[in-house]
C-alpha cells in the first residue's frame, strides 16, 4: 500500500505571515468541506526567512476566523530545497515569488510551480495582493481570492488535472 497522499500542495508567498498561510488555511478549510474524499497534504512557505517560527499576522488571522477558518496553528518557514521533490504542486502566490521560486528550484521540478490564481481565472488578476502594508481590507481581499482559487484547485483535483 502506499502512504503518499494522492496530491501534495505548497502554497508560498514572501514572508510565510499572510497570503500563504491563509491560502495553507482557507484550502484546508474547503477541502474537508467539499472534498473530504480527497487525499491531500497541504503545507506552506516563504521564499525569505524573514518570520521563521512566528503565527500568521493578526490581521490575517482575524480575518481568517471572521470566515470560521483557524490559521493559528501555523508556523512561518522559508521553502527548503526538499520542497520541490516533496511537493507536486507549488503554488505561488504573485509573480515576484514564483521568479524566485523559478531560481531555487531543480529544472527537472520546475513543472510544478505555478500562480495560485491560475485556478481562478475568473477573478480577472494573476497575483494575490500582499496585504502587510495595508489596512484590514487587503486581509479581505486576500481571502476572496483565495477562496475562489481555493475552489478551482479543488474542482481540478477532483478531475485528476491539478498535479
Amino acid at each position: 500500500m502506499n502512504d503518499k497522499p494522492r496530491c501534495s500542495v505548497l502554497f508560498v508567498c514572501m514572508g510565510n505571515i499572510c497570503r500563504s498561510p491563509t491560502a495553507e488555511g482557507v484550502f484546508r478549510h474547503l477541502l474537508g468541506r467539499e472534498a473530504p474524499e480527497l487525499d491531500v497534504e497541504i503545507d506552506s512557505a516563504g521564499t525569505h526567512a524573514y518570520h521563521i517560527g512566528d503565527q500568521p499576522d493578526q490581521r490575517a488571522q482575524a480575518a481568517a476566523i471572521r470566515r470560521g477558518i483557524d490559521l493559528s496553528t501555523i508556523r512561518a518557514r522559508k521553502v527548503s530545497a526538499n520542497d520541490f521533490a516533496r511537493f507536486d504542486l507549488i503554488l505561488a502566490m504573485d509573480e515576484d515569488n514564483l521568479a524566485l521560486l523559478v531560481d531555487f528550484c531543480p529544472p527537472d521540478q520546475r513543472h510544478k510551480l505555478r500562480l495560485f490564481l491560475e485556478y481562478a481565472v475568473e477573478a480577472g488578476v494573476e497575483n494575490v495582493p500582499d496585504p502587510y502594508y495595508g489596512g484590514a481590507n487587503g486581509f479581505e481581499q486576500v481571502l476572496d481570492l483565495v477562496e475562489v482559487a481555493a475552489l478551482g484547485l479543488i474542482s481540478e483535483l477532483r478531475a485528476g488535472q491539478a498535479a
